[in-house]
């Protein structure tokens, strides 16, 4: 759902008018609004308590949140449903209200009915960006059948940066355990966050 506006924001003006409240992205200078459901808010913190859960079991160099915007282009800005960031990154400038202008390690985006948003846009944009693994977590399996296969099936597709800059993709369904660069020892599964 795209906000009216009569002029296209600049990302600093993005920033200056709705940096309080999360719900919004930048696409092109135009302002989004994000919506989520109970069950789209369930699996996002499904998932942000089990990466926090790792990040603390093992202590790794990881912040992980559902607030952190990302520029992503001129005037796009973006806001992963949770996003794990380097530490240092994060807090090299604690102080800071801007959003980040690196990539992050690792992004989710729990898929809802702009699915198209998730598989295209937000993919072609993170993989620019040199984010190095991307979650799409369609749990409504809403997304085309040229990622979900036939009959669609709710999915986790994990995509990973390779040596050349180019995601490739790995799905994950019902009980298989969700491979992850960024946390290798994680225990998760579709079904566990079906069921959160």
């Amino acid at each position: 759902m795209s906000i009216a506006t009569k002029q296209k924001l600049t990302f600093d003006q993005f920033l200056e008018q709705y940096s309080d409240d999360g719900q919004y992205e930048l696409v092109d200078g135009v302002v989004v609004e994000m919506r989520a459901t109970r069950q789209h808010d369930d699996a996002n913190f499904f998932i942000l308590f089990a990466f926090n859960d790792e990040i603390r079991r093992l202590k790794l160099d990881y912040v992980v949140n559902n607030t952190t915007v990302i520029q992503t282009a001129e005037n796009r800005g973006r806001k992963p449903d949770v996003s794990v960031v380097n530490k240092t990154m994060w807090h090299s400038e604690r102080n800071a209200y801007g959003a980040l202008d690196k990539p992050i390690q690792l992004a989710v985006e729990i898929v809802s009915t702009n699915w198209e948003d998730d598989y295209i846009d937000k993919l072609d944009e993170y993989q620019q960006m040199g984010i190095s693994e991307y979650w799409i977590v369609d749990y409504l399996a809403i997304g085309s059948r040229t990622y979900l296969g036939n009959p669609k099936t709710p999915t986790v597709l994990v995509y990973l940066l390779d040596e050349s800059g180019v995601y490739q993709s790995t799905a994950f369904k019902g009980d298989d355990r969700i491979l992850s660069r960024t946390f290798p020892e994680l225990t998760l599964t579709l079904n566990q966050i079906l069921n959160a």
